[in-house]
């Protein structure tokens, strides 16, 4: 089974062809507004294993791609963040919900 390490959002993933996978979204780059259905492609990869022989990369492979396919753009459950300092009468109470991208991976070359 083929399989590869990439790196996008700062997090690695390990993955293989028909795979999904949930990845920080992509930070808007020259006004280009990602949408599902979008194609991506992954350059950063790290290794690249297909069964009998492993490359690895320093840092990054050259030449070596993973493509996919954006299927859903989301924001993950709230997550709640309080701050308090007692006997001071500071309360601050914030949520976040961060946005991801959920994609399907369709080739690793």
């Amino acid at each position: 089974m083929e399989f590869a390490v990439i790196q996008t959002g700062g997090k690695q993933y390990k993955v293989s062809a028909g795979m999904e996978i949930k990845i920080e979204k992509f930070v808007q780059t020259s006004k280009v507004d990602h949408k599902e259905g979008d194609k991506v492609v992954f350059d950063k990869v790290l290794l690249v294993d297909n069964g009998t022989d492993t490359t690895i990369g320093t840092p990054f492979i050259d030449k070596a791609k993973v493509t996919g396919t954006i299927t859903k753009i989301g924001r993950l459950p709230k997550v709640i963040v309080i701050k308090y300092k007692q006997k001071s009468r500071y309360f601050k109470k914030n949520g976040h919900k961060q946005p991801y991208f959920q994609v399907k991976i369709e080739e690793v070359k």
